[in-house]
This record gives C-alpha cells, structure tokens and sequence, in this order.
C-alpha cells in the first residue's frame, strides 16, 4: 500500500459491521432454537473461519439475496476433520467453549501466526468445568494449519471463575461452555470488557444476570431462540478515520451507524484525555446495543497523556492509534497496563514502536505498554505491518500525514478486518 500525505479529509464513512458481534451472532445462532438472520456480516477473512467452521460442524448457513446470513440451529454434529480456524482469535477460543459443552471430539486447527497465541487463558478454566481438551503438538495439519486444540466434550459443571486477564475471549468461551453444564456458572472479569455476548445471550432468552458494579456474570444452562440481528458497523474499524480526521490539516468526516457499546469505546475517552473531541450524532440503539454516527474534525492543541488501568481493555484494539494520536500530542504520553498488546495479531507492543520509529517518531517501549514524546513531524518510509491487520491501517493513517510517500508491505493482512480499507481511505481524500 502506497500512501502521500492528505490536505483535506472530507466525506461520509461506511466501515463493516462489527466482527465481534457477528461472530456471536452466527455462534449462538448455531445453538439457537429457529433460523436466525444475521445482516451486514463483514466481509472479512476472521468471520469466514467461524462460518466456515460452523458448516463443519454440519450447521446450516445460508445467504439471502439481501446479503443477510440465515443460521438455522440445533444441527450442531462432529465434524469429519479438523476446524480450520484461519487466523481468528475470536473463532477458536469461542468455538472451543461452544465444543466443550457438546458429547463429541472436535480438533481445531490454526495458521502459523494463530498457532503463536496463548491458548492456556481458555484451557485452563474450561478444565476446571470438567472438559477433555488439551493442546497439539506439530505437525501441521494436511491443508498447512497448526493443529492446536483436541476436545472431547460434554459432562461439564458449573464453576466460579476469576479471570486473571482482562478478556472478553476468555469469558466468552467460558460463557459458552455454561450454556451446557449442570448449575449456575459465575465468571468475575478483573477489568470490564466487551459484553457482546451477555447481551446476545439476554436477547436470546438466556438465564443470565451481569452486576456491572462487580463486573460479575451469573449464566445458568440454557435454551435460546433464534433472533433477527442487524450487526451495527465496527468501532474499531471506525477508529482509523476517527484518528485520520483528528490529524489531517482539514477533515469533515461523517461515520455512520458505529456500534457505540461503552466496553468498546475507550478510545474516546484517551482522546477527551488528550484535549480532543469526537462527537456522536443520532444515537439510538439496536438489538441491545447503543448505536450513532461519529462526526470527526481536524483537532489542534493534543496534549501528553497517561493511559492505563480500566480504559486498557475497552481500548485495547486502538493503541497502535493511540501511539499514533500521541505523536501530534504536546510532551509524554505513557501507556501501561497493556501487556495483553504484546500477545495479538503481532507483538503490537514492539512493532508499533519499531515502524512508527521508521517514521520519526519518538517511541520507547516498556515492559507493559510505551512512551511517546511529541509532537514530532513525521516523514514517509518503507514500512512494515508484521502481518497484523490493525498495525497496517494505522501506518496508513501515519501515512496521510507524514512528508513524501510512505510505503507499507504486507498490506495484504487488512482483509483479515477490514479488506475494503484502502478503497474507503481514498474516497475521503483530498
């Protein structure tokens, strides 16, 4: 990907739905009692690995002529060979929990960079509900995957479970393996996160209470009826051109229907703590989810912050941006508190401190996060996105308004997310 610096950023923004809802959406659709319609499902290589994993597993997906995916339930079966889960996080982890809970063997496999990412988060308290699942050893599965996890499921139990690291993942999958364990499963997160899934559950007719107080979920087993579900667009998606549109010398974006769930939307609240302001107009709420468009403009004055505690998990997707955002800031931003960084796509930790040096930056890492001194200018480079979706697009976004041209390999790695990025990036540019 090829990118010179912008004057003016000016226009509507149409970012896709959002893979973390869509993917719950076709999970808990495949338990459901009923066809469960799920519209504007992303285009994206992460959502292909959990339909394609549930097809597998002998679950009807059918496409409409509207584009909206109808997940016909209770058809769940073994499937004949490992699950391929591609890259996504998001598949394995929860699709082990939904398998935990069903009386067959399943294997899943993973890509190279997938088969680098911690899996003992979800081994462990799914053990303790008395599931047989353990990880893989290589080789490589036929079709070039990593064989990671063996579960042999069914005859779970309840358990109360603290969560040692702040992850809707993990939850989710404990979450899921609940819905099939004998008495009432209590998960405590050390940090708020995303709640797509309690919310799901609760609009499907799950027995669940969330006390946000205590960041406590009580789950008992449970039947769920199929719903229509309209994803709402992408938070994290929209936070390229949230931070594209803080920065340029001159932008005017209008970013439509942006899924505004307060788990996610940390981003906004670095940004209010760095002098910045983005505001939302036409909120409502759809399927349980607080929903509106993001008008952004170009902001002067951003200033140091420091970053931690609660905001890491509601913003962990954003710090590549962050990092980014802080380059423009007056003084010291410091991040911390954000380990779990060094454990996604790529180390986003070191790459992001590596290729933003590239660029001019000022950039230090630290053992949980990084410091940013600006504001410092930046110019056009080589740069690399590590194979992480994510880094790519905020390298882009630097792109725009660094000196001469900036050059990103790899780029190919944003359709993991967002395949239509650089299309989307270009006709707001001027």
């Amino acid at each position: 990907m090829r990118i010179v610096p912008a004057q003016e950023l000016t226009g509507e923004v149409v970012v896709p739905g959002d893979k973390s809802i869509a993917h719950r959406a076709l999970l808990l659709g495949a338990l459901a009692d009923g066809v469960t319609r799920v519209a504007n499902v992303p285009d994206s290589d992460d959502l292909a690995a959990t339909k394609r994993c549930l097809e597998a597993l002998g679950v009807p997906i059918v496409r409409n002529g509207g584009g909206a995916l109808h997940v016909t339930g209770g058809r769940i079966g073994e499937a004949a060979a490992p699950l391929d889960c591609g890259g996504s996080g998001t598949t394995i982890r929860l699709i082990a929990g939904l398998l935990a809970g069903l009386p067959f063997t399943s294997i899943l496999s993973a890509n190279a960079q997938l088969a680098k990412r911690p899996m003992g988060r979800i081994i462990d308290p799914l053990k303790l509900m008395g599931a047989d699942i353990s990880p893989l050893p290589p080789p490589a599965t036929p079709n070039g995957r990593q064989a990671m996890l063996i579960i042999k499921g069914g005859g779970l139990h309840a358990i109360e479970y603290a969560t040692p690291v702040a992850s809707a993942q993990v939850k989710s999958a404990v979450l899921l393996a609940a819905l099939h364990a004998s008495g009432h499963t209590t998960v405590r997160e050390s940090a708020a996160t995303r709640d797509h899934t309690e919310r799901m559950l609760r609009a499907m007719g799950a027995q669940i209470t969330h006390d946000r107080e205590t960041n406590t979920i009580m789950l008992s087993p449970s039947h769920l009826s199929a719903l229509n579900i309209s994803v709402p667009n992408d938070f994290s998606s929209a936070a390229f051109f949230i931070a594209a549109g803080l920065l340029a010398p001159r932008a005017d974006l209008l970013i439509k229907a942006v899924n505004l769930n307060p788990t996610r939307t940390g981003l906004l609240d670095i940004i209010t703590a760095m002098g910045g302001a983005v505001a939302v107009e036409q909120g409502h709420e759809e399927n349980g989810e607080p929903v509106g468009d993001l008008r952004v403009r170009t902001v002067a004055g951003l200033r140091g912050a420091t970053v931690g505690g609660a905001v890491v998990p509601r913003a962990i997707d954003e710090f590549p941006l962050v990092a980014l955002l802080a380059t423009q800031a007056e003084g010291e931003t410091l991040v911390r508190d954000a380990a779990e960084l060094r454990v996604k796509e790529s180390d986003r930790v070191s790459a992001v401190a590596v290729e933003l040096r590239k660029l001019g930056a000022q950039i230090e890492e630290r053992p949980d996060g990084f410091v940013v001194r600006g504001r410092t200018p930046l110019h056009g480079a080589e740069v690399d996105s590590h194979g992480d979706h994510r880094l790519a697009m905020m390298l882009a976004v630097a792109g725009l308004i660094a000196s001469g041209e900036t050059r990103i390999s790899g780029a190919e790695s944003v359709a993991k997310s967002f395949p239509e990025f650089e299309r989307v990036l270009a006709g707001i540019t001027r």
